[in-house]
């Protein structure tokens, strides 16, 4: 607060000459409270011969800056749908900080003002975070708030396996537990990279299975990376996916394996080179194989086999079929065969060996090492590429098995959602 200050010394004497309360009756008093919100100095004087006021000051009182914060402040079923957002009333905003109890943090942007600033991304539902802001001039101010968790989940399922090595015609498999909706939000959400560098596109077979591949067969010793951020994305109406995660994978050597059932052999190749050269029998023409480039998706060393699994009626039941390896979801396998003739291997297609799968002659008990069905297995792995020519059939659906490789790269990328 100011007080009046008289300017001219010699007045003051004569004041005091005169009587102190001549001069207290003849001069008002000035002290002064600055109003709310005032912002200037007020100064204010009396001269004692005129009257008249100068002077004497007065100090505005300061605001202090004021932050709130969005989710508020002690909230405990937050939203995690929206970004968040801090404003300063009375100032502006130096810094924000937004950290999880999860080890994350979020990152954001300022208004041009500074009095607004906005989280880049959401929260992460089922999180804690602290929010640290501090205005300009003024100390830091927290808050605090727990975000809700979703009531409904989905999470997606991965072929190959987390840091397995695979053959070159592995693609990358995606099976959700719920339907896709929103299959952009989910896609972008999914990123698959290569070393060497290789563009990578998804193409989506259903609302439940998205696959990765690029244009031609994965190079031998690749390394791939498949980047999840599902959490919290939204794949359809008020579900929610749950995993952030990166899964690695590798591809080994190269192997094709070329099936020619009108020569009835078939041609394994390794890293350019031929490898063997087996006869084989394919189905006669009353159950013929499928035609098309297939992958091997599973693997057994011994497994039962039984034609009602495939709609075939009680044709056969075998107990212990020998080196199988599947091609396709609906039941097409390159495997061992003991029951029949091994000069049927080569020169004949028939229901005897096959009901459609692919028959390489083989052992009772699946150990003896002499035979093609034992050595093709031992030199195969779960990625490797079998093409089979000359059937009599149809090229096999994409989708049945990890066969995506009979799409042309325009209508795989076509099958993309971004």
């Amino acid at each position: 607060m100011g007080f009046a200050k008289n300017s001219n010394r010699s007045e003051r004497q004569a004041l005091s000459r005169r009587g102190v309360l001549a001069a207290l009756g003849a001069v008002p008093a000035v002290g002064v409270l600055a109003s709310c919100g005032g912002s200037a100095d007020a100064s204010q004087g009396t001269d004692a011969k005129s009257g008249s006021t100068a002077g004497a000051s007065t100090k505005a009182q300061v605001k202090t800056p004021t932050v709130t914060v969005t989710p508020a402040d002690g909230s405990k079923k937050a939203g995690f749908t929206s970004p968040v957002e801090v404003t300063v009333s009375d100032g502006a905003l130096a810094s924000v900080e937004v950290s999880g109890n999860d080890g994350s943090t979020l990152t954001g942007s300022f208004n041009d003002a500074r009095t607004k600033w906005t989280s880049t991304k959401n929260p992460y539902s089922g999180t804690k975070y602290t929010v640290t802001a501090t205005p300009k001039g003024a100390a830091a101010q927290s808050a605090s708030f727990v975000t809700k968790q979703p009531s409904e989940t989905f999470v997606g399922y991965f072929t190959p396996e987390a840091n397995s090595t695979s053959g070159v015609g592995m693609p990358v498999s995606i099976n959700f537990t719920e339907a896709v909706k929103d299959r952009a939000a989910v896609e972008k959400a999914i990123t698959v990279t290569a070393e060497p560098a290789v563009e990578v596109v998804g193409h989506w077979f259903s609302d439940t299975r998205l696959d990765f591949r690029p244009e031609e067969y994965w190079a031998a010793g690749t390394k791939i990376t498949l980047s999840l951020r599902l959490k919290d994305v939204e794949g359809t109406t008020g579900v929610y996916g749950t995993q952030s995660k990166d899964v690695t994978f590798h591809i080994g050597r190269r192997q094709i394996s070329t099936v020619d059932l009108a020569k009835k052999t078939m041609t394994v190749e390794r890293d350019g080179s031929t490898l063997a050269t087996y006869p084989v029998s394919g189905g006669d023409a009353d159950h013929t194989t499928w035609s098309g480039i297939m992958v091997i998706s599973e693997r057994f060393k011994q497994t039962r086999m039984e034609s009602s699994t495939v709609g075939l009626g009680d044709e056969y039941d075998i107990s212990d079929v020998p080196h199988a390896q599947r091609l396709t979801t609906s039941g097409t396998f390159i495997h061992g065969n003991y029951w029949a003739s091994t000069s049927v291997f080569g020169s004949t297609n028939t229901s005897n060996t096959s009901h459609g799968c692919i028959g390489l002659h083989d052992a009772k008990g699946a150990n003896d090492s002499s035979v093609p069905g034992y050595t093709f297995y031992a030199s195969s792995t779960l990625g490797d590429v079998v093409v089979v020519q000359n059937s009599g059939e149809k090229t096999v659906e994409a989708s049945n098995g990890l066969n995506g490789w009979n799409l042309s790269w325009s209508d795989w990328r076509a099958g993309s959602a971004l």
